[in-house]
């Protein structure tokens, strides 16, 4: 993942979703500042990063690409705006500014995500496609709702708030970060594939293995960065997992080992990719960066 491509993708991102809110007719003002004031408030974009590298790397077009990758970047915002919620983590911060709900009311938060949720879909299943067959354009729609729900991440963020003060095993905190992180990171490669020209189940496998060990690995350093990080860096609140009494992966394993296990998780990524007849470049450096990454 080069600088250049990283910049490249998020500026595209960012205009595809300012051009699609603006497009959207006032209802209520204020609701749309919320929604805008999350989507736009930047990030690192990993999972549109995967949609346009990935996707491209299929032989895609950027413009096919746009549909999916606005649309798990404002699914994921949801997400993120609901985490940040009293009844959920409590979080006062978010991206290096005030979570939603600090920012408005709680109230308007709930609805901006509630908006945001129904705004993916509509990304998705209304975007003119030039190269992507009716059928798979439905099986993206079938991969979010199944991915976001409660097979996926919802599925996944119920776990993690029942075990908050309680001890899990390893495997079933590997269970539950496949499904609350990784959800959502592998929706992000089968969108790439879906809007592809490729028919090849092999490929979509190690693309899937692949996207499963960077999502759990990027849980590990975001595990370890809540102890090592600082807030101002992070642009999130530092020591939130350890106030809540949430079961991590140093907390189970020590600093040490946790480190050891995204390394592990790294190289499993990097050996599926070597199994694609591709250009993978730009994902062999995702994956590095995922526990490089400081915030």
């Amino acid at each position: 993942m080069t600088l250049v491509s990283l910049t490249s993708y998020q500026q595209r991102l960012e205009q595809v979703l300012q051009h699609q809110l603006e497009k959207k007719s006032l209802t209520d003002p204020r609701l749309h500042q919320a929604m805008a004031y999350s989507l736009l408030l930047g990030g690192k974009r990993m999972r549109p990063f995967l949609v346009y590298s990935c996707g491209q790397m299929l032989g895609a077009s950027l413009a096919d690409l746009d549909g999916p990758a606005g649309a798990i970047e404002a699914l994921h915002t949801y997400s993120l705006i609901h985490d940040d919620l009293p009844a959920m983590d409590n979080d006062d911060l978010r991206r290096g500014k005030a979570t939603c709900h600090k920012a408005f009311d709680e109230a308007t938060a709930i609805l901006a995500g509630d908006a945001l949720q129904s705004f993916a879909f509509e990304l998705l299943s209304s975007h003119h496609y030039q190269q992507v067959p009716p059928q798979r354009i439905l099986a993206m729609v079938q991969q979010l709702a199944l991915h976001a729900g409660y097979s996926g991440m919802c599925g996944g963020q119920a776990i993690d708030l029942a075990h908050t003060n309680q001890k899990m095993q390893v495997d079933a905190l590997e269970q539950m970060h496949q499904l609350k992180t990784g959800a959502l990171i592998e929706c992000s490669v089968r969108f790439a594939y879906l809007a592809s020209p490729v028919d090849n189940a092999a490929h979509l496998d190690a693309l899937v293995r692949y996207s499963r060990a960077i999502g759990l690995a990027f849980q590990v350093q975001d595990d370890i960065l809540d102890i090592e990080g600082d807030t101002q860096v992070l642009g999130k609140t530092a020591g939130s997992d350890q106030k809540s009494n949430k079961a991590t992966y140093p907390a189970l394993l020590g600093l040490e080992q946790a480190r050891k296990k995204a390394q592990l998780l790294v190289e499993e990524a990097l050996a599926a990719l070597r199994e694609l007849p591709y250009a993978t470049d730009e994902l062999v450096a995702l994956a590095r960066y995922v526990i490089a990454r400081q915030f």
